[in-house]
């Protein structure tokens, strides 16, 4: 028999598309009470999520059709509109204020989470800055304050470790010096102990992290409450549908927890399945990186897998309690749009580059 050679850029859309659709079939089973208790209709979120899925799957093939080349001219002016949005959402009157964070910007047609849109255009503008020319370490740690302190400003502190993090992977990978990355992160470790003494919810946090047993009703409920969803499903899980955990104890079911949902409905067993389907997508996605001779749009490649690869690192890592709880969503499982639409654009760039292979 004939084998069938599939393309990589056909591989990536497969896996796109069986983790998205994993993703709404968790966002149901997660919502279920919530959309009938606040919306009166079961159905709320994940017909939400399937309409912002289908955006997002529109906007990822435009953007695999249009050429990196684009992407490198269009950098200078993207960081702009990026950085304007940044500070146009910290503005009160301008930025929509939810639960005491201002993070959205309420325009015609869709809500728009700024934070998000910047690890799309970050992805795109370092790829071209660092491979241009020679950044010095005060050029980029510039850049990397201005960014990160505009989206402290609103506060969210996940989206700045996020934010950070992908810069110095980007940096990393354009090849400077590793010496440099030291400097860096001993900055962001004094930066970042700063910030979140300043912040009692955030000291909170990293004393739950340090012992869950401390506030069992407070500070360390929602990690607790994790830990009991993940604990619930031992091996093969309760079968979908079956979390109990769900029903009003488990804080950001649909969105920061969603793992923990999986790991009660599908156990061990599914949760591993799950994290084996990301580091396989992330092998392909490299791939593409490491066969693509072009080095703008080789770093574009390893850039939008290195956002999926800390995003998904930094949920799991929050979820089984190896680090303190950082707000930040599971790549294109976890309920939301902007991250969503956002998070396909850059797989987008990926199949762009690789369809040109």
């Amino acid at each position: 028999m004939k084998r069938i050679q599939v393309s990589l850029a056909t591989k990536i859309i497969i896996m796109t598309l069986i983790l998205l659709g994993f993703g709404l079939i968790m966002i149901y089973s997660a919502s279920v009470a919530e959309g009938a208790r606040d919306f009166g209709n079961k159905w709320h979120f994940v017909l939400l999520q399937f309409k912002w899925t289908g955006i997002g799957l529109v906007g990822m093939m435009i953007v695999s059709f249009i050429s990196p080349k684009f992407w490198h001219k269009l950098a200078p002016l993207l960081i702009v509109i990026g950085l304007l949005l940044l500070f146009l959402v910290a503005v009160p009157g301008i930025g929509t204020k939810v639960q005491g964070a201002r993070r959205w910007l309420v325009l015609p047609f869709i809500n728009l989470q700024p934070s998000e849109l910047i690890k799309f255009i970050e992805v795109i503008y370092l790829s071209s800055w660092l491979h241009s020319r020679r950044v010095t370490l005060l050029q980029f740690g510039f850049f990397i304050a201005l960014i990160g302190g505009l989206i402290m400003l609103q506060p969210d502190m996940g989206t700045t470790l996020v934010v950070t993090l992908l810069s110095i992977s980007i940096y990393y990978l354009s090849g400077y010096p590793i010496k440099h990355l030291v400097a860096i992160g001993l900055i962001g470790i004094t930066l970042g102990s700063i910030l979140i003494i300043a912040e009692p919810y955030r000291l909170e946090r990293v004393k739950t992290f340090i012992d869950p047993l401390h506030d069992s009703q407070g500070s360390s409920y929602h990690m607790r409450q994790v830990l009991i969803s993940l604990g619930s499903g031992g091996i093969s899980g309760l079968g979908i549908g079956r979390s109990r955990q769900k029903y009003a104890y488990l804080p950001e079911a649909t969105t920061d927890s969603i793992f923990a949902v999986v790991g009660e409905e599908l156990g061990f067993i599914g949760g591993v399945i799950l994290v084996l389907a990301f580091l396989y997508y992330l092998s392909l996605i490299f791939k593409v990186a490491s066969g693509e001779k072009d080095k703008f749009a080789s770093g574009l490649v390893a850039g939008v897998g290195s956002w999926i690869g800390l995003q998904v690192c930094l949920n799991l890592a929050a979820m089984v309690a190896l680090t303190p709880l950082t707000g930040v969503p599971l790549p294109l499982v976890s309920y939301g749009g902007s991250a969503l639409i956002t998070m396909l654009g850059g797989v987008g760039l990926v199949l762009s580059v690789a369809r040109r292979q």
